[in-house]
């Protein structure tokens, strides 16, 4: 069977460590054959996800240091994607914060700075990341994001990221129809708890994914590479006639009404 990505060039925003989802994304679109970028975001990181590549033979892999908040680095970074691949076929959006003072307190404390904070960062990055990609994708593209139930539902301690996550899916269907005219296609997933770096910040984490594999139907939860897999599907053609959706990968949790 000839690998889904074969001769596609991809970039993975927001590589963090082996737990994160777009580590997971980055090893499977790489065993489909893709040639591929990916960001972290600071020095410390940077050494750690090297570590990572080269444990994990990804010697086609570059690795650039991209801070979400910083203009100049997002504009550097797409230079360097021009210069090194000379194109995207196409992007996973991984980047998502919020103070953690935020996650700890009712939504109705949030504070102006930390919501500022967290839609820059998970929301409004999609939209950066966007703009400067559309010159240098063509036809058939994809960007996919990563989401979560709590943008719809209220999850106790989820807070503001799951009002940010609410932005986040509607930017997805307005940036859809956007770049629908260059044939360049965006989705979100939305991944049922899985144990990363930011979700570990989440208070009462751990019952959440007690509840989770509980109530859904395939009774368990989901893992990276489930995750990692359905993102393949969205860059791949044979996801050609998909855009501006939000896919659930979370075991069937999200059909449950009790």
């Amino acid at each position: 069977m000839k690998p889904l990505l074969a001769g596609r060039r991809g970039l993975i925003l927001g590589v963090a460590n082996k737990n994160s989802i777009a580590w997971a994304t980055l090893k499977e679109a790489s065993n489909h054959g893709a040639e591929l970028g990916a960001t972290c975001q600071n020095d410390r990181f940077f050494r750690r996800v090297s570590k990572l590549i080269e444990k994990d033979d990804l010697p086609e892999t570059s690795l650039w240091v991209c801070d979400a908040t910083q203009p100049e680095e997002l504009d550097a970074l797409f230079t360097h994607i021009e210069e090194e691949l000379g194109g995207l076929d196409f992007i996973l959006h991984g980047w998502a914060f919020a103070p953690p003072d935020a996650l700890a307190d009712d939504f109705i404390e949030t504070s102006w700075e930390a919501f500022q904070t967290a839609q820059r960062i998970s929301a409004h990055s999609l939209v950066e990341i966007a703009r400067r990609a559309r010159p240098l994708m063509a036809p058939g593209a994809s960007i996919v994001t990563l989401s979560y139930l709590g943008s719809q539902r209220v999850m106790p301690g989820y807070n503001v990221m799951g009002v940010v996550k609410a932005t986040l899916e509607s930017s997805v269907r307005y940036l859809a129809r956007d770049l629908g005219v260059d044939g360049i296609r965006v989705n979100a997933l939305s991944p049922g708890p899985i144990s990363t770096l930011s979700a570990r910040g989440v208070p009462g984490f751990s019952k959440m994914l007690e509840a989770h594999a509980d109530r859904a139907p395939l009774g368990r939860n989901v893992t990276h590479e489930e995750v990692a897999q359905a993102a393949v599907f969205l860059f791949s053609p044979m996801a050609s006639a998909i855009t501006g959706e939000i896919i659930n990968v979370d075991a069937g949790y999200s059909i449950m009404g009790i």
